[in-house]
């Protein structure tokens, strides 16, 4: 397990029965979790101070209920980079805070590579990630097949004071995408994916994570670079082992030379003393 300590505008308050209580700057959010199988030990919904919660319904959508005013947009900040969340559908806020302790490794990487880096962002969301590898100044293309995250990942790409960076936007679906690169001769020095579990493509298309992650992984093999950094798997799928992705790390890239495989759970500390868990990372590093 993987956690990072560097949040001053995100905490996580308490846990239990399917829900987690936090703080994102200012405010105070409940939102449901599919990890927290224990009980509560305080009374969550009741927490001085508590903004808003959301609550799903039996048709499997949900709506956020607010018990004070909170803007349509606000921001939160790690290390010198600024990012603007908002309360959207299915419970999200527009930012992972546990992939902080993924950020920290690829800035670290880019920051010491002491060459020109490029990366590929795919599944790019609202650009945590990108928004940390430019910091640590590399050139980034940022692909992701929804147009409103990619206008989030502009305004925290600007918020960060990053509006001249090198950074290429991409609306498509990254599997078309990645494709079209490989016929263009484009490559990449690094590859960070964060794949969905289950979507539709724009023909209806069906992705589901187990049973096309390593056709995917593969796939960007063929967009590296000769001379690889690194690349990222992330996964928030319930059931997918570490060790499956390191599993499929190994088998691509078998063969090359100075890889060090690592895969590990990501988590939050909570202040009850004990770690949420949050997903599952792969990371291949090229010495």
């Amino acid at each position: 397990m993987k956690t990072n300590s560097e949040w001053k505008d995100y905490k996580v308050i308490a846990t239990g029965g399917g829900m987690k209580l936090e703080k994102w700057g200012r405010y105070i959010f409940l939102r449901p979790d599919p990890q927290v199988i224990w009980p509560a030990r305080i009374d969550m919904a009741g927490f001085k101070g508590l903004a808003a919660s959301y609550s799903r319904d039996i048709a499997g959508g949900g709506k956020w209920t607010y018990l004070k005013d909170v803007p349509e947009n606000f921001t939160v900040t790690w290390r010198d980079m600024t990012f603007s969340l908002k309360l959207m559908g299915f419970k999200h806020t527009g930012l992972f805070p546990e992939q902080a302790v993924n950020w920290s490794t690829m800035y670290s990487l880019i920051k010491t590579a002491n060459r020109p880096v490029s990366v590929l962002n795919l599944f790019a969301y609202t650009g945590g990630a990108t928004v940390a590898c430019l910091k640590a100044g590399a050139s980034v293309c940022h692909v992701d097949a929804a147009k409103a995250m990619i206008d989030r990942a502009k305004e925290n790409v600007f918020l960060s004071g990053l509006k001249e960076a090198d950074i290429r936007y991409i609306v498509d679906d990254c599997v078309k995408f990645v494709n079209r690169e490989i016929k263009r001769g484009i490559r990449y020095d690094a590859v960070i994916m964060d794949p969905p579990s289950f979507g539709r493509g724009p023909n209806n298309e069906v992705w589901k994570i187990e049973d096309s992650i390593y056709e995917l992984v593969d796939l960007t093999r063929k967009v590296m670079s000769d001379k690889p950094l690194f690349h990222l798997i992330n996964s928030y799928t319930t059931g997918l082992q570490p060790t499956v992705l390191k599993n499929i790390q190994r088998l691509v890239f078998q063969g090359a030379q100075n890889a060090a495989f690592d895969a590990y759970e990501v988590g939050l500390p909570t202040e009850e003393g004990i770690v949420l868990p949050c997903g599952a990372s792969g990371m291949v590093i090229f010495n």
